[in-house]
């Protein structure tokens, strides 16, 4: 009997048909690693070693790759206010989340890549962007040019005209388009930094993933999970760079899981409700 899943981008089940006859390539969002996981974490956790462990039973050999963003603004804030590096910080909340997940018996990934030790794949990344005209840098930084990618917005079911209309983003005189989004963001003071043809720096968020995923799934591969709230901007902006950067589809399938809520409102630590 096949396997059928719901495609958030086609927004209906399909027969899952994996690239490579009985092997099936996994890339799903991982924590930022700036404080203790809750309950809404685990729920991801616990979803996707469900279907994990769900299509090896059914004999498919599945290469799992979960990576940990260990460099992020918030991280950056806590180090400074718990007077520690980022790296400490970082590896403690790690490390604390492998005693939840180990508590509740979740199977470990394949790979569980960090961001920082891949920041020679996102500049490289973020280079071919560049050459094609799809990034441009400007004031030190360097931001993906939305418009210069017809099919923005295609998984999350988003018209870039809307988006720009109903914008609630602060002006950025760097930027040509509201919408654009940072690739590589220039050094600050106190901030870990990195030398980049753009000068030092360190990454965006989205970037990190498309750079991980391609150098342990290749450029297209069957399955991207993660929560409901990934699904725009983070995981549009994936696509967007991954896609524009092969000119090939990233992704054939997206697995979305929901929210553990808390009075109708998402469990989360910036909403303070846990």
């Amino acid at each position: 009997m096949p396997i059928k899943i719901y495609n958030t981008q086609t927004r209906k089940k399909e027969i899952l048909d994996p690239l490579e006859t009985g092997h099936i390539r996994l890339y799903v969002c991982g924590i930022t690693s700036y404080d203790y996981c809750h309950i809404g974490h685990a729920r991801s956790s616990l979803a996707f070693d469900m279907i994990v462990r769900y299509l090896r039973y059914r004999d498919y050999r599945v290469t799992y790759i979960r990576n940990f963003t260990d460099i992020d603004d918030k991280i950056i804030q806590r180090a400074a206010e718990q007077n520690t590096t980022t790296e400490e910080l970082a590896q403690r909340f790690i490390d604390e989340f492998y005693v939840d997940m180990d508590h509740l018996g979740i199977e470990r990934p394949n790979l569980e890549p960090k961001a920082t030790e891949h920041i020679p794949e996102m500049i490289e990344l973020i280079g071919e962007l560049v050459d094609k005209g799809l990034a441009y840098p400007s004031q030190g930084d360097v931001y993906f040019a939305v418009d210069q990618f017809p099919e923005y917005g295609k998984l999350s079911g988003r018209r870039l005209e809307d988006m720009q209309a109903g914008a609630r983003i602060s002006v950025n005189e760097s930027k040509r388009h509201p919408m654009d989004f940072v690739l590589w963001k220039g050094s600050k003071p106190g901030e870990p930094t990195w030398d980049s043809p753009w000068g030092p720096g360190r990454p965006g968020w989205h970037i990190e993933c498309s750079a991980m995923s391609r150098k342990y799934l290749g450029q297209t591969f069957d399955i991207h999970g993660g929560g409901q709230d990934l699904i725009f901007p983070h995981h549009e902006n994936e696509l967007a760079q991954s896609e524009g950067a092969s000119g090939t589809t990233f992704v054939n399938s997206w697995i979305h899981h929901g929210f553990v809520t808390i009075r109708d409102e998402k469990m989360s630590k910036s909403l303070g409700n846990f």
